[in-house]
């Protein structure tokens, strides 16, 4: 059986210019990707991102505008779901209070997610594993340059 698998994620980036990335293993796999997550029965998108932001990064959150959705077919990595992903820019309503790190895959004992910012000049299609997030790297450097 296919299904459509609605996302949403957060593109947050501070004052120095850095954007913020979520490092994860889960189903036996490493990825990195935006902060964010599948979308709830019942739930619309905003309160889906602002959720996920608090259950991620114990945040809140201000969507501040949409930037991308994705205009492709793209196959879960996990199941045999079709994966829409929406974008939004956001921005903290306070400072981030998260042990962030420096290396890819740096998780706490006990964790299987850690956060780290990479700087938008550095940022890359490789910075990421799936393919919406390096359609979103490529528009974003694009955006800034």
């Amino acid at each position: 059986m296919s299904y459509f698998n609605v996302r949403v994620y957060g593109l947050l980036i501070n004052g120095n210019n850095e954007i913020l990335i979520s490092d994860e293993y889960e189903n036996e796999q490493y990825f990195s990707k935006f902060p964010g997550g599948g979308l709830e029965l019942g739930e619309g998108l905003i309160t889906a991102l602002k959720r996920e932001f608090m259950e991620e990064c114990n945040a809140e959150i201000e969507v501040t505008g949409h930037f991308y959705t994705t205009d492709f077919y793209e196959k879960s990595s996990f199941n045999n779901s079709q994966v829409i992903s929406i974008y939004y820019l956001v921005k903290e309503l306070h400072p981030l209070q998260l042990n962030f790190k420096t290396t890819v895959f740096d998780f706490d004992e006990n964790t299987n997610q850690s956060f780290r910012w990479v700087n938008l000049k550095d940022l890359s299609e490789d910075s990421v594993t799936f393919k919406t997030d390096k359609t979103v790297v490529a528009l974003l450097k694009k955006t800034i340059s």
